[in-house]
């Protein structure tokens, strides 16, 4: 067997143990597993890190599924049914803020939104469905970096825009895991706020996330507190809905 063989073969291996093993394995456990040295085991996972295929969960130790293999999944059961399945929390998320609402599902590097329900104010009724987003600078993808649903970026975040904010430091994502959701304010545009919070399968894994958006000129009258709980609350319902047993697990 060549070399570029080998390591194609012992690739797909480190792939494999990835999907098939109940608990998500470090890499020294990969190594000692597939019987390979640490060095060897970590560059592999670093070849399909970078092709997206494997990522690291929210604590960083941790290897999952990643964001190509989560859209094909999504692909096979079908984007379609999870906005058909979330229809009636963005309504009611809608009805209660008055803000856009949108469910989003993450994305090689991004997040991609599904569906959204319009502000009921002028100011602030961007259609953002089918677009993809960069996730450090979101709320949704604060969301999917602290569960584990897209990969932690390295290195010093910077704004993604002239006049916005860079995103806190280290994402804040303990504080995201805390208490079950995100914020942003003014990273991703300037003038515009969002907050954040994860939808789970049956399983348990973080598969989407629903927001709540609007302008800052607005943000005086309600508090990223209140709104990030009412966000929260219909994420975990939305969960429960999907077949997540929140009791047993913790809350969405």
């Amino acid at each position: 067997m060549s070399q570029g063989t080998q390591s194609i073969d012992r690739a797909a291996q480190v792939l494999v143990h990835v999907l098939e093993t109940p608990d998500p394995p470090t890499v020294g456990a990969l190594s000692a597993r597939l019987e390979l040295p640490k060095s060897t085991t970590s560059r592999l996972v670093g070849a399909l890190e970078r092709q997206g295929l494997i990522q690291r969960d929210g604590g960083g130790a941790l290897l999952v599924p990643g964001a190509v293999l989560q859209r094909y999944a999504r692909r096979e059961t079908g984007d379609a049914e999870l906005v058909d399945v979330a229809a009636e929390a963005l309504d009611r998320l809608a009805q209660a803020s008055g803000e856009t609402v949108n469910v989003g599902v993450p994305s090689l590097g991004a997040v991609e939104l599904l569906d959204q329900r319009d502000s009921r104010h002028f100011l602030g009724s961007t259609n953002w469905v089918g677009r993809r987003v960069p996730a450090h600078g979101s709320a949704l993808g604060k969301v999917f970096y602290a569960f584990g649903a897209l990969g932690v970026p390295t290195g010093p975040l910077e704004p993604l825009a002239p006049q916005t904010r860079p995103a806190a430091d280290a994402l804040g994502l303990d504080e995201v895991r805390a208490r079950g959701y995100a914020t942003a304010v003014e990273e991703l545009e300037p003038g515009l706020w969002a907050v954040a919070a994860p939808v789970r399968d049956a399983s348990g894994a973080v598969i989407a996330a629903l927001s709540i958006s609007g302008p800052t000129a607005r943000l005086h009258d309600r508090s990223l507190d209140e709104l990030g709980a009412l966000v929260r609350d219909e994420a975990s319902t939305l969960s429960v809905r999907n077949g997540y047993d929140h009791p047993k697990r913790g809350a969405a």
